[in-house]
């Protein structure tokens, strides 16, 4: 269900992007499911399981929104497809490259338990802003309850994934209507496009542990051989500067040189 669909599309990312094309910022509250991709240099940071560290990198990640922004409206653009375009012209001049940013939470119940208000509000601007500037938002939980899922992080995510639920009323937290409860489980969804009237019913991959682990393998073997290196801070020693030591070290890595020439 939830955990190979989150899988297969990491999976799927790192198999097709570079470091230098896709980062990844992976939250994870549960310790057991994204910290199988621990050491890949795609990471902005170290699989992050502490919801107190968990704000502190959205906040990052609005702070690089609104950096992206102000990058665009410098060079007259709207949007990354338009920056991309300018980068590629010889007139365009040597312009900083931008990365795909996707940021993937694995289970959302875990951090509204500890700050709802704060999260909410990270995810709705996240949902409403982000998707221009090139960062990506997914969010997953097993509890499609209305305290987890908001009327306002509802209301701004507009593509979403239901697996079987037990319920009804889950079927309709998720999806604004039934259909989901009657699923088979085994990766059989309604995926709901921003773009379609309606959800559609399409059967998930499936992504073995086995295969997780060569991918990760294969690409921190290509970290070691082309000197590519991985974020190394410990937000599990962070006491109460954590969220400043969070944001820099993330707006350094975002900003900062290709991961094939830094160097510590």
């Amino acid at each position: 269900g939830k955990s190979v669909c989150l899988s297969a599309i990491i999976g799927s990312l790192i198999s097709h992007a570079t470091p230098d094309e896709v980062r990844l910022l992976l939250i994870d509250p549960k310790m057991v499911e994204l910290t199988l991709y621990a050491g890949i240099p795609h990471l902005l940071a170290p699989v992050i399981t502490d919801p107190a560290q968990a704000g502190a990198a959205l906040a990052a990640t609005l702070d690089e929104m609104t950096r992206r922004y102000a990058l665009f409206h410098q060079h007259g653009v709207r949007h990354i497809a338009g920056y991309d375009a300018l980068r590629a012209r010889p007139e365009g001049g040597p312009l900083e490259k931008l990365p795909r940013i996707v940021v993937v939470i694995d289970e959302l119940a875990d951090l509204m338990m500890q700050a709802r208000d704060e999260i909410e509000e990270y995810i709705c601007r996240l949902a409403q802003l982000a998707r221009a500037t090139g960062i990506h938002l997914v969010v997953a939980t097993q509890r499609p309850s209305v305290d987890v899922i908001t009327g306002l992080i509802k209301a701004n995510i507009a593509t979403r994934i239901a697996f079987m639920v037990s319920s009804g009323t889950d079927a309709r937290t998720i999806m604004d209507g039934n259909g989901a409860e009657q699923l088979l489980g085994k990766g059989d969804m309604l995926f709901q496009s921003d773009a379609a009237p309606k959800p559609e019913r399409i059967q998930g991959a499936y992504v073995g542990d086995d295969e997780i682990a060569r991918l990760a393998d294969f690409w921190s073997n290509q970290a070691t051989k082309l000197g590519m290196v991985p974020a190394q801070w410990d937000l599990a020693d962070a006491e109460g500067d954590a969220e400043e030591d969070v944001l820099a070290e993330l707006r350094r890595r975002t900003r900062g040189a290709s991961p094939h020439t830094r160097k510590r």
